[in-house]
């Protein structure tokens, strides 16, 4: 069984062992889309993270694969309707629940994201970095007696509402899949949610129900000098609107781990609307979807997801 790993830095050493113990392994450097067709030709297992785009050309370029390996709970970069039809499997983190539970990357993120905007960290260590010590200019906000909002309640959701909590925020949260039992958290609509939060933050997955689903209607309805988070993916929010709501100081700011332009694979932020303004304004905050993307998560999320494929192999 030949393996190809195509995003393999700092790939978990023991889950590549995993994959060993069952066939041959090719660990690919970080590859060029063209490079990447030309690499997978005898793939049987296709091991990849988020750099890209799984389409009808990757699988025709691929005829022996029988598995395409994804630590993620996002798919929505993989064409799965034309791996169905190809009888090629797809292995995910998509409901594995009990394990997700353990994993806390993108909640914590969630914090640093908010904490950093609010505190207005990385402008203040850019002053720094040119010979400034001003202390004035940089004046923030704390989250202690703030209410926080949250669009999405499942375990990230959740586990966002118990940080929240330990900050002496006040949590409603959102969720028409889910009946909000935990303790202290108010279950809301989410017109009633956006107008009474502090702070929004962005907790679903992305699919034809959550496309722009916050969008110029919602921004209407958010409380004036709110703050919004999004951790899930770009496809969720307007970005437009989003701008506006920027630019207008309808939003005190935004913090975002995700951009429509991840739609596409390789990804390109060179004249996107949001990147050029976050340029030059300081209340908006972007990192290229780090969420997920700890040492310790990483090689969790590796490691039990290379055997759930030895298990395929091995019943």
């Amino acid at each position: 069984m030949r393996t190809i790993i195509v995003e393999p830095e700092h790939y978990a050493q023991e889950a590549v062992d995993i994959y060993r113990s069952f066939g041959d392994v090719l660990m690919e450097r970080a590859l060029s889309r063209q490079e990447l067709l030309e690499a997978i030709s005898d793939a049987e297992i296709l091991v990849i993270r988020l750099a890209h785009k799984i389409d009808r050309e990757v699988l025709k370029a691929a005829p022996n694969l029988k598995i395409i390996v994804c630590p993620t709970t996002g798919l929505d970069h993989i064409d799965l309707a034309a791996a169905a039809e190809r009888g090629v499997k797809v292995v995910s983190l998509k409901g594995e629940t009990e394990f997700l539970r353990t994993i806390h990357a993108t909640a914590e993120h969630t914090f640093a994201l908010l904490l950093a905007l609010l505190r207005r960290i990385p402008w203040s260590f850019a002053s720094v970095g040119r010979g400034e010590w001003d202390r004035d200019s940089f004046k923030g906000n704390e989250l202690s007696g703030k209410t926080m909002g949250i669009i999405g309640f499942g375990r990230l959701g959740s586990r966002v509402a118990r940080i929240a909590q330990g900050f002496d925020m006040s949590v409603v949260a959102t969720d028409p899949l889910v009946k909000i039992e935990t303790p202290n958290v108010q279950q809301v609509g989410l017109p009633e949610l956006v107008s009474a939060s502090d702070v929004i933050s962005i907790h679903v997955p992305y699919s034809s129900d959550t496309e722009r689903m916050i969008s110029s209607d919602i921004f209407v309805r958010i409380r004036q000098g709110a703050v919004l988070v999004n951790t899930s993916r770009g496809q969720v929010v307007d970005e437009g609107a989003l701008l506006g709501a920027l630019t207008s100081g309808k939003l005190a700011g935004a913090a975002l781990d995700v951009l429509w332009a991840e739609e596409k694979r390789p990804v390109v932020i060179s004249g996107d609307p949001l990147v050029e303004y976050a340029k030059t304004h300081q209340n908006l905050l972007i990192t290229p979807h780090l969420g997920g993307a700890t040492f310790e998560s990483m090689a969790k999320t590796e490691i039990f997801i290379a055997e759930k494929v030895k298990a395929a192999f091995t019943v």
